[in-house]
């Protein structure tokens, strides 16, 4: 295809048609009614105590957001300063929507439960709040994306490359103040790496926030004062539930845009840098089909969600087995997407001669970037299927934990911390195998269409793991308004299913994060290393070496300061549900009311407070190791932390899971003899408590760091690799 930018329109109707979906489902979701005054009073105290927070978070976002902004457009370029801060924007636009609908949909849930007590009609209203989320994660993405490009690749001609092939070269401007060349690598660098940072401050101050105040709420609630989840008595469950908005759906929706807006700019940028590396390479019109299939390919996806999350929406009733019904609006995404996806690979690479093929490295001929991007979805499939594997209660290992509490609280951690190492194995071999099918088909570039493809369907992904939130908060919700015990029934099945599917999702975007990340990592060394020069890096040369064993240990020390600021948090709130359980015995009695602000300020202050430091140290320490040890020593920091950050982050997302629905077996009545208040029940509240902090802080954040890292480095690459503080002794 002679002019693959006409394609473009593709991406733009995608991004309306999504974003339209999105405010449709918006204003369905708000029509419906929210039930009695009661639960009217209970959904308001939450949304105005997540509003809260996201709004002090983002302002706090902003003032550090704009240092950044303003360093990279001094030290880098104007134009990447100015695509960060579009990420940025869009980001904190796709998780502020998100968390507000969940904050109107929860309470309609539940109102639907009790109205209806049916699984099928309550399924509908909480898959619908959570379609706002996943069109908004992958229609504000490509919007940010389309922006870029039509002002800096197309309005100021960086993709142009028709005048630059002889030299075997795209276009390049100079920083008048640093002297520094740059291209339109950079500033796709810059949207990447804005997106990267509202994911992290999202992800890590909604995890802490929600952590601290589940972990509060369960301590002293449930294992203390022995009152069930979610009971109107406990000061610490209005917090509790303002945190599954901001940290469950606000922080799990910007970890997704930024897992895939970096699957797509990791693959175009290392379009761009094979380009301008091979000499060879002369045909400009390949050169824009290998940039623009990307994007196009994820418009074609977010197309097939539309379809596919439009299935439990528009079907006439729906089973009583939400699990089921999910999958099918997940896979029925996913088929669309590799059927139209295909039909979009024939079309822009079918007319290219065999020699130019060969010459990009591609051994499927024009079929390669389709194969490369099936193998990913493939491969985000299998390792969903294995984390529900091992987190749902449906299985073996789940059931194994459960049947451990009978033994008490010990022997439920070990369970769970052995099912979680073992669950690393499988998720690895997958990836393994991928990565070695893509490389082989495609090179590197290959390797980044299967990150791509496994998020092109992120917005149908999303949706499902957004319900799980609004279920959890429409079941606490139910507990706080004295409802039936057969509407919680039916939002604790719904919250049973919501975290076997959030664990499927972890598994995605660590699965992405890590392909994505190696993607980000051939582009790093195309940054600093001459041209000609053969794309290596030996792990075996001493800066290299010790940079790997250093990288190694920063996901534990990372995960460390995590957990810690979790337990600050949390020991926070548990004093003060102590306290008001013993100053005001009334609370317990039934005849006082919590303190239920208090709470919330405590679970606030904590989150705002503590999420500073891991955030800073993620964006601040590759670029002080830059400066310091030179580039070589910032790319073993990057193969050693993703190495490490993979294991730890699949441990401990399915062990947190793990213990999660061990809990709810038991509640189930799944151990005979056993249920809630019960000794096994105890134990496993326990360890569900342990997981907290793992599966929704932990683990979700490593993903996030390996990425922003990567990100961070290439930007900066540019200028530390020149200029260390090692460099000036060895010459390195």
């Amino acid at each position: 295809m002679k002019n693959p930018e006409l394609l473009m329109i593709i991406v733009m109707a995608a991004v309306v048609l999504g974003l339209g979906y999105a405010a449709l489902n918006f204003f369905l979701t708000k029509k419906l009614k929210e039930g009695n005054d009661r639960m009217k009073e209970i959904a308001a105290a939450i949304r105005e105590g997540a509003n809260a927070f996201i709004n002090y978070e983002y302002k706090i976002v902003a003032i550090i957001g704009s240092i950044i902004a303003v360093i990279l457009g001094i030290v880098i370029s104007w134009e990447t300063g100015v695509a960060f801060v579009i990420g940025a924007v869009m980001s904190a636009t796709a998780g502020y929507i998100g968390m507000k609908i969940a904050t109107y949909c929860n309470v309609r849930v539940t109102n639907e439960a009790n109205e209806t007590k049916s699984t099928g009609k309550t399924l509908k209203v909480a898959f619908r709040g959570g379609s706002v989320m996943g069109l908004c994660v992958s229609g504000f993405a490509l919007l940010g994306i389309l922006i870029v490009y039509a002002i800096f690749g197309f309005g100021m001609h960086l993709l142009d490359v028709d005048t630059a092939v002889l030299t075997g070269d795209i276009v390049h401007k100079v920083n008048p103040i640093t002297g520094q060349s740059y291209s339109i690598s950079l500033i796709l660098s810059g949207y990447a790496l804005g997106c990267s940072i509202i994911a992290m401050f999202n992800r890590v101050g909604g995890g802490i926030y929600t952590k601290a105040a589940d972990m509060g709420a369960d301590l002293v609630g449930k294992t203390e004062a022995h009152i069930p989840e979610d009971d109107p008595r406990n000061p610490a469950t209005i917090a509790d539930n303002v945190g599954d908005n901001v940290g469950d759906v606000a922080g799990l929706g910007a970890d997704l845009l930024e897992s895939y807006v970096g699957a797509i700019m990791a693959t175009v940028i290392l379009a761009i840098e094979t380009f301008s590396h091979k000499a060879s390479f002369t045909n400009p019109d390949l050169f824009k089909q290998m940039v623009l299939f990307p994007i196009l390919f994820s418009g074609i996806g977010l197309i097939g969600c539309v379809l596919g999350i439009s299935y439990p929406l528009l079907k006439r009733k729906l089973s009583d087995n939400p699990h089921t019904e999910l999958n099918l609006a997940t896979w029925i995404s996913a088929g669309f997407t590799v059927i139209l996806g295909f039909v979009l690979c024939w079309a822009l690479f079918k007319g290219n001669g065999k020699d130019d093929l060969n010459t990009v490295g591609f051994k499927a001929s024009w079929l390669t970037p389709w194969v490369c991007a099936v193998v990913g979805i493939v491969t985000g499939i299998v390792i969903g299927i294995i984390s529900e594997y091992y987190t749902s209660y449906d299985y073996k290992p789940t059931k194994n934990i459960a049947s451990a509490s009978k033994e008490g609280p010990a022997l439920t951690i070990t369970q769970g911390m052995a099912t979680g190492m073992i669950s690393c194995m499988l998720p690895v071999v997958c990836l393994g195998i991928a990565i070695f099918a893509t490389y082989t088909l495609g090179g590197m570039y290959g390797v980044g269409c299967g990150a791509m493809g496994m998020l092109s369907f992120v917005a149908a992904t999303v949706s499902v793991d957004t319900y799980g939130p609004i279920s959890d908060n429409a079941g606490g919700i139910a507990e706080m308004s004295g409802l039936d015990e057969d509407v919680r029934a039916i939002t604790d099945k719904l919250d049973s299913v919501g975290n076997t599917t959030a664990a499927i999702g972890k598994g995605f975007a660590i699965g992405s994060a890590a392909l994505a990340t190696m993607s980000m990592m051939s582009s790093y060394l195309y940054a600093f290393l001459e041209k000609g020069q053969d794309l290596s890096l030996n792990i075996i040369d001493g800066t290299t070496l010790v940079g790997a064993i250093v990288g190694g240990a920063l996901p534990f020390l990372f995960s460390g300061m995590l957990i810690n600021a979790v337990a600050k948090a949390a020991r926070n709130m548990v004093d003060e549900v102590r306290s008001q359980f013993e100053e005001r015995p009334g609370i317990l009695e039934g005849t006082e009311k919590p303190d239920y602000t208090r709470c919330i300020t405590i679970s606030s202050q904590g989150a705002l407070k503590q999420m500073i430091v891991p955030a800073i140290v993620a964006i601040a320490f590759p670029v002080v190791c830059g400066f310091l040890f030179g580039a070589r020593f910032v790319g073993g920091i990057l193969i050693g932390a993703t190495l490490s950050a993979i294991m730890l982050a699949i441990y401990t997302g399915n062990a947190g899971g793990a213990w999660d629905n061990a809990k709810k077996y038991i509640e189930s009545g799944g151990i005979e003899g056993q249920g809630k208040g019960s000794a096994a029940h105890s134990a496993a509240v326990v360890g569900d408590t342990v997981g907290d902090p793992l599966k929704d802080t932990v683990g979700p954040s490593l993903d996030i760091l390996i990425k922003i890292m990567s990100t961070v480095s290439l930007v900066c690459v540019v200028v530390f690799s020149k200029y260390n503080l090692l460099g000036l002794f060895i010459g390195a």
